[in-house]
């Protein structure tokens, strides 16, 4: 199949807001095409009739769905319906819109919690549905589940071409360093941090610290869908992410080096470690052309400095920022 060109085309980016919707913003400067936003003011995208009409106005040529509800363990456990209708209701009403006006393609971005809790390691594609899910976050993994489906459905029925991605745990620019809710490698870029100022002799991560965990920077994750959007177009869901993981305490000793925290790090063994491992594997992606080129030291190095602009910003200017 030819490749799909993005230059002169109108492209939305659906949930351009996000770390990786924004992310995906700054990359598509790059490709000469016309990037095209809508905010809540435009569209509630739980909205049909609205999601509809906004469509029907922008007609967009090409499609990255990145609009999402989001949330860490516990927003997930607290809201499970919210998590489920959301998202089944963003993701439904933007493929039907932009079938119905003829979008040329689509590309639908999931998550790693798609994967069956136990599925085996690497992950690869072919494990999705072939066990149960994490608890925890069942209600949002069946809603992206369903979106990777639909999908699916709109290619087999329509012959539309409408793919999926499945990026793995991401950080950057845009992530949320909020310690109640945010993911290991923001909770850490702050916890460091934090010790740092405070002169502290140590700082705490949950767990044995020998889980091993994949990390992706957000940019990284950027450039590997607008290649898929350029060079893939087939039924099955392709995982993005680094190939590489490592254990969380070798996390936390890189993200202090970088912070620049030389105290303890102590392992709160009364703490959860969660899955002993969660890789997936990266030989789909790489058969299609693709390779990360932000390493994990550099990455951590570009997500503190956002940590720290947008923490300066929230001091100085307020929290509406």
């Amino acid at each position: 199949m030819a490749a799909y060109s993005l230059a002169g085309k109108r492209v939305w980016v659906a949930g351009h807001r996000g770390m990786v919707g924004s992310a995906l913003v700054r990359r598509l400067a790059r490709e000469g095409c016309e990037v095209l936003t809508a905010s809540r003011a435009d569209a509630d995208l739980k909205n049909q009739a609205q999601t509809s009409a906004w469509v029907e106005r922008n007609r967009p040529d090409a499609v990255f769905l990145a609009a999402a509800k989001v949330g860490g363990i516990m927003a997930n456990d607290t809201y499970p319906a919210d998590f489920l209708y959301d998202n089944l209701m963003i993701e439904a009403n933007i493929i039907e819109a932009s079938f119905r006006v003829g979008v040329e393609k689509l590309l639908f971005l999931g998550s790693s919690c798609i994967y069956p809790k136990f599925a085996p390691q690497p992950i690869v594609e072919d494990a999705l549905l072939t066990g149960p899910l994490e608890p925890t976050n069942e209600w949002y993994a069946i809603a992206k589940i369903a979106g990777i489906k639909l999908a699916q459905a709109y290619r087999k029925q329509h012959g539309a071409d409408f793919i999926s991605a499945m990026p793995t745990n991401l950080y950057g620019p845009g992530d949320n360093f909020d310690l109640n809710s945010s993911h290991v490698m923001p909770a850490l870029i702050r916890k460091a941090h934090e010790a740092k100022l405070a002169g502290a002799a140590s700082i705490t991560i949950w767990g044995t610290g020998t889980p091993r965990r994949e990390f992706l920077h957000v940019d990284d994750c950027a450039d590997a869908c607008v290649h898929l959007m350029k060079v893939y177009s087939d039924t099955v869901h392709v995982n993005v992410g680094s190939g590489e993981d490592v254990t969380i305490r070798e996390l936390a000793e890189l993200v202090c080096k970088v912070v620049g925290f030389s105290g303890d790090i102590v392992c709160d063994t009364s703490k959860p470690d969660g899955t002993p491992r969660k890789l997936m594997s990266a030989d789909k992606l790489r058969g299609l052309g693709w390779k990360p080129s932000i390493a994990l030291e550099a990455g951590i190095r570009d997500a503190y400095t956002a940590f720290l602009n947008a923490n300066y910003a929230e001091r100085v200017l307020g929290p509406a920022h």
